[in-house]
């Protein structure tokens, strides 16, 4: 066997593969005694099947098969052996292949188009400065977390006629669509969020009356507007139109009082006593939440940075090529004009966290993912006590779960790739430059949004 490597430039190549008839020879012998045994042919008993009848009934597809086995095989060798750093699998020539004669052929000529990434750096120095934003629990998101817990505990009434700062349940459509079941969806708005000027139009309802609005003038907040529409934040941003609600009920909520009831509601039994404590641990709660968020973003940050800032040469055209080939008929011109370049960032960034990963030679063991596994479900089914309970189980049903359903290990591979991930993050962070700028929630939600990641 005799393989190749045609290079059209650094980042893209064809590999030529010549094979004789000993490469595969062997091989194909080898499954013609196994049909030989196995086959189940009238006028024969089975296992005694003659070779040559074997030969003529399935030759050929042995042949095919033993072949395109070798080849294969023969090929990834080639790239582990080589220390190509190739992106996609290899393309076949399907032309080429359509001209073998496999009726009369004993040597056989494969092609295959590779992408190829050159080598480069990763820059993991303190000279590498990314911006981390922790959130300040300022008055304004204490008051109206305090409100909200007040009102979600409250005791609910279900008045005749709104007032300004009760909710309205019922059904919402486009005007002009109020004939079509549908596109009817259901809808709560609570009066209180809506712009002050327009509130008035939702103001004296009861069952069964039709508000007509405008949504962009009743809501300037997307999360509002994404609520009464029934729609995703990211469509809501963009939402207008005039729109009709029928009222079906209206609500009330008459605010809990802060007393211990309320704090065992919220935190669990005796956990708060005082009003103090429970201030206290409303801001610790919410501290544990914006701290999750900053620590998102500073990831997106960290990603962000590398992808911009680390040269590595890709190979375009096979990339579309190999997409277009692998999708099935999902992957269009139209589609790699609009996401290509999405694609490929995100591409770039598992070859930098690959690079990092080998340079700094990051392990997950299989025992650490078992672990983790053991831990998810005790935190799923109840604490340590339940841990207890199971005892030696407990092994067993992490097992199964990493195996999975199908028993191909897909949980297996979720949460190796979930640790190896957090083991490069930290890495990344232990050795450049984090620069904390304490910002307000509504200064971190404009970062957030601007995020191109």
């Amino acid at each position: 066997m005799n393989i190749t490597l045609n290079k059209q430039n650094n980042t893209e190549g064809t590999l030529n593969v010549v094979i004789a008839e000993s490469d595969y020879l062997p091989k194909v012998e080898d499954k013609v005694r196994e049909y030989s045994r196995k086959a189940n042919i009238k006028g024969f008993r089975q296992g005694k099947v003659p070779a040559g009848v074997i030969k003529k009934m399935f030759g050929k597809s042995i042949l095919v098969e033993e072949v395109n086995h070798v080849v294969s095989h023969a090929v990834s060798d080639y790239i582990k052996e080589n220390k190509l750093r190739v992106l996609g699998d290899p393309l076949p020539n399907a032309e080429k292949a359509r001209e073998i004669d496999w009726d009369s052929q004993k040597d056989f000529e494969f092609e295959f188009q590779i992408g190829m990434v050159e080598d480069f750096t990763v820059d993991l120095s303190s000279k590498v400065k990314v911006s981390s934003h922790p959130i300040e629990v300022d008055q304004k998101v204490m008051d109206e977390t305090l409100a909200d817990i007040k009102n979600r505990f409250g005791k609910v009434s279900y008045p005749e006629v709104s007032e300004a700062t009760d909710n309205l349940y019922g059904d919402i459509v486009a005007k002009g669509q109020e004939g079509n079941e549908e596109a009817k969806k259901g809808s709560f708005i609570a009066i209180a969020k809506a712009e002050k000027k327009e509130q008035k139009k939702l103001i004296g309802k009861k069952k069964e009356d039709v508000i007509e609005f405008e949504v962009e003038k009743l809501f300037s907040d997307a999360t509002e507007k994404a609520r009464v529409l029934n729609i995703s934040e990211e469509e809501a941003k963009d939402a207008k139109g005039t729109y009709v609600f029928t009222v079906s009920s209206v609500s009330r909520v008459e605010e809990a009082a802060i007393d211990q009831e309320l704090f065992d509601k919220v935190f669990g039994k005796d956990v708060v006593k005082s009003e103090e404590e429970f201030v206290g641990k409303i801001k610790e709660t919410i501290a544990e939440n914006y701290a999750r968020e900053t620590a998102h973003l500073l990831d997106h940050e960290i990603q962000h940075y590398y992808v911009d800032h680390t040269k590595i040469n890709m190979p375009d055209n096979f990339l579309k090529t190999w997409l277009k080939a692998t999708s099935n008929g999902q992957v269009t011109d139209e589609v790699l004009e609009k996401e290509f370049n999405l694609y490929k960032e995100s591409l770039k960034w598992d070859l930098i966290k690959n690079k990092i990963s080998e340079d700094k030679n990051i392990k997950v063991e299989g025992e650490e993912v078992r672990e983790k596994a053991k831990s998810l479900i005790i935190d799923q089914f109840g604490g340590a006590a339940i841990a207890a309970q199971l005892g030696d189980k407990l092994d067993e049903i992490a097992n199964n779960y990493l195996s999975g359903q199908d028993g191909k290990g897909e949980n297996f591979m979720r949460i190796y790739n979930q640790l190896r991930q957090e083991r490069i993050m930290t890495l990344i962070k232990e050795n450049i430059t984090v620069v904390e700028k304490k910002v307000s929630l509504e200064e971190f939600k404009k970062i957030a949004a601007s995020h191109n990641h």
